[in-house]
């Protein structure tokens, strides 16, 4: 299985002349949970969506479970090692990306379609399991419109976790919600964090990023500047990184 879950290596990502990503390294164990977090144009949501294929490599190397997964321009999303391989990564966006015209269910029976898996979708008892764990069960014949932000993002998240991935991916789960709406999608990854999911937060949730990870990633203008455990991270030096929380 390798050591790691996945392996990011010297990822580099530009749009033009813009350089978003300047050289990331990150290697994430198996159960490790990891938030990045940051100020707006640090590149983190980039990063993250440059770890599934989502957004291209200029350069660097993204390995899952030991084994290639994306290289430069070069294993991309038709290669059968990207196929192979992205079955074992659930995402989670800002906004919920469910399907309006389906029921609950039929959106967590549905693999998403960047894993090109449209023939192959979920049985119904893992949906209805999924959902359960999400705490949406009861509302698995509604539609998408009959449901708050908080409800419709915590089915994002149960079909992402249908899909039994090895790994998710969130980026800023909480950012497109309504205040009073935040906790309840909380709630439900620290869950999945205590049951030993590895997962790779971008989150605006300082309170929340230093409760739940093992470690914590602080990006400015597309590099890793300071990075610890929440304990090691409170005693850091970094003044841009202590600016940063100061902040926030």
């Amino acid at each position: 299985m390798g050591d790691y879950a996945l392996e990011a290596i010297d990822i580099h990502k530009s749009y033009g002349d813009h350089k978003v990503l300047k050289g990331i390294d990150l290697n994430v164990k198996w159960g490790e949970v990891i938030s990045i977090i940051g100020p707006s144009g640090s590149g983190k949501t980039t990063f993250i969506r440059t770890l599934n294929g989502l957004e291209s490599l200029n350069k660097g190397t993204v390995n899952l479970m030991g084994k290639p997964f994306l290289k430069d321009q070069t294993l991309t999303e038709n290669s059968s090692a990207y196929k192979e391989q992205i079955i074992h990564v659930g995402m989670v966006f800002q906004s919920f990306n469910l399907f309006p015209h389906k029921t609950v269910l039929e959106n967590v029976m549905l693999a998403p379609e960047y894993h090109g898996m449209n023939d192959k979708g979920i049985n119904q008892l893992t949906a209805i399991a999924m959902l359960d764990k999400v705490g949406m069960k009861l509302h698995a014949n509604k539609y998408p419109h009959q449901l708050s932000g908080g409800q419709q993002q915590r089915v994002a998240i149960a079909r992402a976790l249908a899909m039994q991935p090895s790994i998710i991916l969130f980026d800023e789960p909480t950012s497109a919600l309504d205040p009073e709406l935040v906790n309840e999608v909380l709630k439900v990854m620290e869950q999945l964090a205590k049951e030993g999911l590895t997962m790779i937060i971008v989150t605006h949730e300082m309170n929340f990023a230093f409760k739940i990870s093992d470690r914590v990633i602080f990006m400015e203008d597309g590099h890793i500047v300071e990075q610890g455990s929440p304990n090691e991270l409170e005693h850091s030096q970094n003044e841009r990184f202590k600016q940063f929380i100061r902040k926030h």
